[in-house]
């Protein structure tokens, strides 16, 4: 039932106090829970069926850090097979019926390296310990039990080249050598290397294919990088492809493609308002089961009535939730169930086809009542020139909906969007009693083409008119009190903080930056070596240091902190790769060289964004008491 897993590059950075007034509905408001409760690891979560469908695999804390432990079905004691301390286990697999494969990096640089366990613990190793390497999964090639294809920026640290592992000698052979353009590669059934994604002319997307492994790539089809055909996995014969493209088209559909002809062959799904991106196939089967798309929440069109039967079991008995199958067996007989909602991290679950048995495995969060939990409600407003904007409100439970205290809560990426679902900070800031508002500003993916483009070069201008409009939307509704807004994000959300309190700066009474940029030009500098094939398509959409470079000084922050009069609260991660350390430095000093409060909070061991437990409850903390001053609001007593 899964997609077909590979490795395809990011692009750009992928990117929260009480209400003391009194309320007709005090009497029902959620009661305060500890900060900790929102922002602590799970007791047990990712779980995984190992292929034979005899263990489940999970991570859970060891000594404040996330590990993996293995699980005999039917038993009820596991085995510890992971024992990181400095590191949380950022994501592992199962790479055969004996052997675990797992990632980490250090302090949040981002260079993950790839490990190697037993399933009762035997056997670690470390695969690719090689300074300032990054690596990834191109395909964990589930027919071949002893080998992964994995990828690489070991020779050149611009370029990620494909390599197979063999997981119980360790040797490692390169498969093709990337000519520096290379972004993604896609392998076929058998687990060959056949197709891949690359850059041309620094500013278009190529599609590169061979008939087999002996051959040479050539290039099928070129595209700019506006229009894009996604290769997903190819079709059960190997001779064409899945692929998810907006070629010729506003919204990216769901087609196939001969590379025989360079030609979509068959539109085999599409949406009217937004993008259909994911496709997914039973691997027992041979057969595509769902295409994915989200419009306001997650929607899934079936092609296989057997898969169709699946859920509609499943969603039976879990009513109320979203229901998603995160694994299963080689028989596709043994499945684990992941749900969740907007007020709950939900549950996993075991499902045995044979018995039709659904076996409940544990609650992610089981310390937090859903029943206190606020609703995230999908909105819309209209933008200044007229675009749609949807977005997420999420109201206080238990208090009236006028004259609310509000965080502004942009998204990072920026090519990126906010979903519906369970988001710890936007519960954690209800529970204080404020409105949180989080809105999918132009250039946010997943609404077409034209929505997407009208976002090039208008970082802080209509991007964030999108964001000012919003708040303007929740005064003219009645529920913002327009003297207690404050405005929060990480990544571009932090860019977009910053901007908020640059360019109005009657707007908000405060604003929390995390992780994010402040000058485009040093930025621009400082982006990891692997994005630099994606240089010249930054330029276009963000602008050209040296043609466009009134509009950068223009609409970098640091240059215009004169303007800024609200409280700053920054916080930063050393390592951070993407969003360098210099971006929060530099603002900080022009702040102060204002003589306008701002505070600093710098994690020595984490990159972009708190990964560790004790680095978010500070950070969380901090933010809980900055908000509480500034808008007005009783903190927590601890």
């Amino acid at each position: 039932m899964k997609k077909h897993p590979f490795f395809i590059l990011s692009m750009m950075v992928t990117l929260l106090m009480i209400g003391c007034t009194t309320s007709p509905k005090q009497e029902n408001k959620a009661p305060i829970i500890p900060l900790e409760d929102f922002f602590k690891n799970p007791d047990q979560t990712s779980f995984q069926i190992s292929p034979d469908g005899k263990y489940f695999s999970y991570k859970a804390p060891y000594e404040n850090r996330m590990n993996v432990f293995v699980q005999e079905i039917g038993k009820d004691s596991a085995t510890q097979i992971t024992f990181e301390t400095d590191r949380d286990v950022a994501g592992y697999f199962w790479a055969n019926e004996t052997r675990i494969l797992f990632v980490k990096d250090d302090g949040g640089n981002e260079n993950f390296k790839l490990y190697g366990v037993d399933l009762d613990g035997t056997n670690a190793v470390c695969f690719t310990d090689f300074e300032n390497v990054r690596t990834g999964i191109i395909d964990d090639l589930r027919d071949i039990p002893d080998e992964v294809i994995i990828s690489m920026n070991k020779r050149n640290p611009q370029v990620f080249d494909p390599y197979r592992l063999n997981i119980v000698t360790g040797e490692m052979q390169i498969l093709y050598e990337n000519p520096g353009n290379i972004s993604g590669w896609i392998t076929d059934h058998d687990g060959k290397l056949r197709a891949a994604i690359a850059v041309t002319d620094m500013i278009n997307q190529s599609l590169l294919y061979r008939d087999s492994e002996e051959d040479e790539f050539k290039n099928i089809l070129t595209t700019s990088f506006k229009e894009t055909l996604n290769p997903l996995f190819f079709t059960f014969d190997n001779k064409m492809l899945y692929a998810s493209s907006n070629v010729g088209r506003d919204k990216a559909e769901i087609v196939i493609f001969d590379p025989a002809t360079a030609k979509e062959t068959e539109v085999l799904f599409s949406h009217p308002e937004v993008d259909v991106e994911g496709l997914n196939y039973s691997e027992k089967r041979k057969v595509i089961t769902t295409a994915t798309y989200t419009t306001d929440m997650q929607g899934r069109h079936f092609f296989d009535e057997q898969t169709k039967k699946l859920f509609d079991r499943l969603e039976s008995e879990l009513k109320g939730y979203e229901v998603f199958i995160t694994s299963s067996n080689k028989e596709e007989d043994k499945f684990l169930i992941r749900t969740y909602s907007d007020r709950s991290l939900g549950a996993y679950y075991f499902y045995d086809t044979a018995s039709d048995d659904l076996k409940h495995l544990t609650d992610v969060s089981p310390w937090l009542d859903e029943d206190q939990m606020a609703k995230m409600k999908p909105v819309k407003y209209t933008s200044r020139d007229g675009l749609t904007i949807h977005g997420y409100l999420t109201l206080p439970v238990g208090v009236e909906e006028k004259n609310l205290p509000v965080v502004i809560n942009p998204h990072g990426g920026p090519w990126a969007r906010d979903t519906w679902g369970f988001n710890p900070e936007i519960q954690f800031l209800a529970n204080r009693g404020y409105a949180v508002l989080q809105m999918n500003f132009r250039g946010s993916t997943g609404y077409g083409r034209e929505f997407w483009e009208s976002s090039f070069k208008q970082w802080g201008k209509t991007m964030q008119d999108d964001i000012t409009d919003g708040v303007q939307w929740l005064i003219d509704q009645g529920i913002a009190d327009k003297d207690r807004i404050a405005i929060y994000g990480g990544s571009y959300g932090g860019y977009a903080t910053l901007s908020g309190l640059t360019f109005t700066p009657d707007l908000y009474k405060c604003g929390v930056d995390y992780v994010g940029v402040s000058n485009l030009f040093t930025f621009m500098n400082t982006i990891p070596p692997y994005w630099e094939p994606y240089k010249q398509m930054l330029y276009e959409m963000v602008g050209d240091p040296v043609q466009d470079s009134l509009l950068l000084a223009a609409a970098s922050p640091v240059f215009h902190a004169d303007k800024i009069t609200a409280a700053l609260f920054v916080a930063q991660g050393a390592n951070d790769p993407r969003v360098n350390k210099d971006e929060s430095d530099q603002m900080v000093a022009a702040m102060k060289e204002r003589g306008i409060d701002v505070e600093y909070m710098v994690k020595d061991n984490e990159g972009h964004g708190f990964r560790n437990e004790e680095n978010r409850f500070d950070f969380y903390n901090a933010m809980e008491k900055f908000l509480a001053k500034h808008l007005n609001n009783e903190p927590v007593e601890e």
